[in-house]
């Protein structure tokens, strides 16, 4: 199938692991040129550079903490210059939490607030101009499904991710005049580096392992009893980026085997 995604331009948050890493790869197999973004700068770099020799499109690598605005305008001015501007954006970056609303602090709030939901209002700042001067362009939002049906230990991901979901409405609105079309992405059960590390901190409190406290949560929540790859999920960002998707806009898609309950 041609997806049109040949050439193209994308910048990806958090995107030097996990769902992030997934969907550059999976830009990079139809042809597009990568931008990838995360705090770590050695990893980034290095999952750049492999990106181009495994699949020999042009990439970036960009040290960047999204919830700090001089950054993402520092990102802004390497992107102008490599690349000219982008096409696609994809705002993923974010990570989950663990805590009560009664034992958390007000920092934390207002750093994940600034993580999940202002990083995107700025990255939009950002990069909306290039694409309208390109004619168009796609911005895909990475939600959760907890921001529709929330876990109980951790209200402040389920909160900001669901403010996503509202932003990401306000975005498409505002943006298709434009011909930029916005939709959020609300996976399940993605067994990413983030999992674990929650796993483990849970795990630890109930005397089990990661792994059968993950096994466990699977048999509980998805339907098919089991996490989703990143790979998988990465088809549908690449999917809902492409021409072939162009009719979607202002849209929130469940990718979550089956975990929600209801009809929405």
């Amino acid at each position: 199938m041609e997806l049109g995604l040949k050439g193209k331009q994308i910048f990806i948050t958090g995107g030097s692991v996990g769902i992030g890493l997934a969907v550059a790869r999976a830009f990079a197999r139809e042809g597009a040129e990568v931008a990838i973004g995360a705090r770590n700068k050695e990893r980034v770099e290095a999952e750049a550079a492999k990106i181009a020799e495994d699949f020999g499109v042009k990439t970036l690598g960009i040290s960047v903490d999204v919830s700090k605005p001089e950054a993402i305008e520092a990102a802004r001015q390497i992107i102008e210059k490599e690349f000219g501007g982008i096409d696609i954006l994809i705002n993923n970056a974010g990570t989950g939490t663990e805590e009560t609303v009664m034992n958390s602090t007000d920092e934390k709030w207002y750093a994940v607030w600034d993580l999940h939901v202002m990083s995107t209002v700025r990255t939009a700042r950002a990069f909306v101009p290039y694409m309208k001067k390109r004619g168009g362009g796609v911005i895909l939002n990475t939600a959760s499904i907890c921001a529709t049906q929330p876990l109980w230990y951790e209200p402040i991901y389920n909160t900001t991710k669901a403010a996503l979901l509202m932003l990401g409405k306000c975005m498409a609105n505002e943006f298709i005049s434009d011909n930029i079309r916005v939709n959020t992405m609300s996976p399940g059960l993605v067994l990413t580096p983030d999992w674990w590390k929650t796993a483990g901190v849970l795990a630890e409190k109930e005397g089990t392992s990661a792994k059968d406290y993950l096994d466990g949560v699977a048999k509980q929540y998805a339907k098919n009893e089991r996490f989703g790859s990143p790979e998988e999920i990465a088809e549908y960002y690449v999917f809902l980026a492409s021409d072939c998707g162009k009719y979607s806009v202002g849209s929130n898609y469940y990718v979550d085997g089956g975990w929600l309950e209801g009809v929405r």
